[in-house]
């Protein structure tokens, strides 16, 4: 008889209510109630809890937290789709409103320079261990088929945005979450997910975009405000 020590996988009905609780009720409740400068401690503590619920899950693959390899067959397609929506974004920004066009890059630079390295690491790769390793571990009961899943995660990313009170901040982290989930579907690599979300995410911020994905959801914030780093995300 076998002595080895299994894990109990939960039911679907209770992954079906810690999901509702996690991912649903979970963001409204930050969006009513928390203060926006404790967002980011509130990245640092789910993306905790996520580690934890998944480095004590036997059935989890630990390469997945990192498995960088994985992702240099995705470059090519990576650098590519980025090069392209950054000339398409860039050029929208310039048609719109080019006085924004690089804003913070000429106002504040060393404010920049210090959200060009604290944001990859302090907001983008717990986000990538909640909203992909997380998500794709621990929900592939509930989502089985790859394409489901990658739409679940895709949407409870955007979701967690109303936290900002700006439907432009959902809608374009939608469809930047379809593209990390994609990629991490393809790579099962959070090293992966994680440099394509930082790329763009630090792109926002260079191109002057960032005002718009912060504040209060009937008015744009000013420049200076908007780059407070107790709002990123």
């Amino acid at each position: 008889m076998s002595h080895a020590v299994t894990a109990r996988t939960p039911g679907r009905a209770f992954l079906a209510a810690e999901f509702a609780v996690l991912f649903i009720c979970g963001p409204l409740a930050v969006a009513w109630w928390l203060p926006k400068r404790l967002l980011i401690p509130s990245i640092a503590v789910f993306g905790l809890f996520a580690l934890t619920m998944l480095l004590i899950d036997p059935r989890f693959d630990r390469r997945q937290l990192w498995n960088a390899r994985r992702m240099k067959p995705e470059l090519p397609r990576m650098i590519a789709l980025a090069v392209f929506a950054m000339l398409v974004v860039t050029g929208v920004v310039w048609a719109a409103d080019p006085s924004i066009l690089g804003s913070l890059v000429r106002e504040r630079p060393v404010l920049w320079a210090a959200i060009m390295i604290g944001y990859p690491l302090a907001s983008v790769y717990p986000q990538e261990i909640i909203y992909r390793a997380f998500i794709f571990h621990r929900y592939q009961r509930l989502f089985p088929s790859t394409g489901v899943m990658i739409a679940v995660s895709a949407i409870a990313f955007g979701y967690a945005h109303i936290v900002l009170w700006n439907w432009l901040a959902v809608g374009s982290t939608f469809l930047g979450g379809i593209l990390f989930a994609f990629t991490y579907a393809r790579t099962r690599s959070t090293a992966a997910a994680w440099v394509e979300h930082a790329v763009y995410g630090c792109f926002m911020f260079t191109v002057g975009l960032g005002q718009y994905f912060y504040g209060g959801a009937a008015e744009r914030v000013s420049i200076t405000s908007a780059w407070s780093p107790a709002n990123w995300l």
